[in-house]
């Protein structure tokens, strides 16, 4: 099969190719809950570029070269003899984690947190190919209404801003706010999310007129031009309190304290984004009691009730299609700012 392979690293992310697009071995059926996907759309993150940095090679144990895609759907083309309930042929949407489902937390429903698993695009060969391996477990099949290259996103971006935006509505009131930081690639989502599961104002800080643009045409309230000025502007939108739940999609810069200093005493600051640090005085902690919660992807159920909100037409997703053989232009545009949404690389 075809893939776009990662060989090398690039710490300054400044060289022209990232990945090589070439022939790779398919991959094969050894276990019998193995599933193999015929690739309809891999999904081009933020934590790619992360990974061609370099940044994840310390937390999991990556061995060059490999294929990056952590967001994949498509067609069933293969599945070995101990799955049951799916055929050769069903279009699906893929959850971002393989695991066995034996350990405690995934019989929790936590998979995230499973004592063993594998991450397609992490630490496993992922979607940027032909043919992806993955597990039964994994395996969401889609509604007639939903095609494998508009949802593949869905599976990290979409996951992650559907759970930290489904937490975050749990406990806010009609009439509360809720500051959502970047209104990119999972922003986006997240402000559908808002909207769909609960009654809150919702203000949207960025620094591209393009993606408030965006944020407005996704059911944002409130749009805030993140100049440097962006926490008096919400405290002026708040009545100088700041929100009862701040989502932080950016966590780089100088957003994490813009964010914690937007989020009101006794509220939630939802960290999601990363790269940067959080610091925070103890005292302004035990003053505020402002809670701070980071988010993981989400779980397969989790991942279930989105594709639901976007059968319903509740959530929709912005794309940006390319090539598989067109992996390069697609990181460079992410790297460089030019991609409103989601790129969708397709085979």
């Amino acid at each position: 099969m075809q893939a776009a392979v990662l060989h090398a690293y690039d710490t300054a992310l400044t060289g022209k190719e990232f990945v090589k697009f070439e022939d790779v071995p398919d991959p094969k059926i050894t276990r019998p809950t193995d599933v193999i996907v015929r690739i309809g759309g891999a999904g081009v993150c933020r934590t790619d570029l992360h990974i061609v940095e370099g940044i994840w090679r310390d937390k999991v144990d990556i061995k060059l070269p490999y294929i990056m895609g952590h967001e994949n759907a498509g067609w069933i083309e293969a599945i070995g003899n101990g799955v049951d309930g799916l055929k050769v042929g069903d279009s699906v949407i893929c959850h971002p984690l393989v695991t066995s489902g034996h350990c405690l937390a995934c019989r929790r429903g936590n998979d995230m947190h499973a004592t063993e698993s594998a991450f397609p695009g992490i630490n496993a060969n992922g979607g940027y190919a032909q043919y992806l391996l993955t597990g039964q477990r994994s395996i969401i099949k889609l509604p007639k209404t939903l095609a494998p290259k508009d949802v593949a996103p869905y599976t990290d971006a979409g996951l992650t801003a559907y759970r930290a935006a489904k937490k975050a509505s749990r406990h806010l009131l009609p009439g509360q706010k809720a500051v959502v930081i970047g209104a990119g690639g999972l922003g986006h989502i997240g402000i559908q999310v808002l909207a769909a599961l609960c009654a809150a104002d919702i203000i949207v800080v960025d620094r591209s007129p393009q993606s408030l643009e965006l944020a407005k045409s996704c059911g944002a309230h409130h749009l805030v031009s993140a100049d440097g000025n962006e926490v008096e502007a919400v405290k002026a939108l708040t009545g100088g309190h700041g929100a009862e739940a701040v989502i932080d999609f950016v966590g780089e810069g100088d957003a994490i304290a813009r964010g914690l200093a937007m989020t009101r005493n006794d509220g939630y600051y939802y960290i999601v984004g990363y790269g940067g640090k959080i610091d925070i005085p103890t005292i302004d902690m035990v003053v505020s009691e402002k809670t701070i919660v980071g988010n993981l992807v989400g779980t397969y159920a989790e991942l279930v009730e989105l594709m639901e909100l976007a059968d319903r037409g509740k959530v929709q997703l912005r794309t940006r299609e390319y090539k598989l053989s067109e992996a390069n232009t697609a990181l460079h545009d992410l790297h460089d700012g030019k991609i409103h949404g989601r790129a969708v690389l397709i085979p």
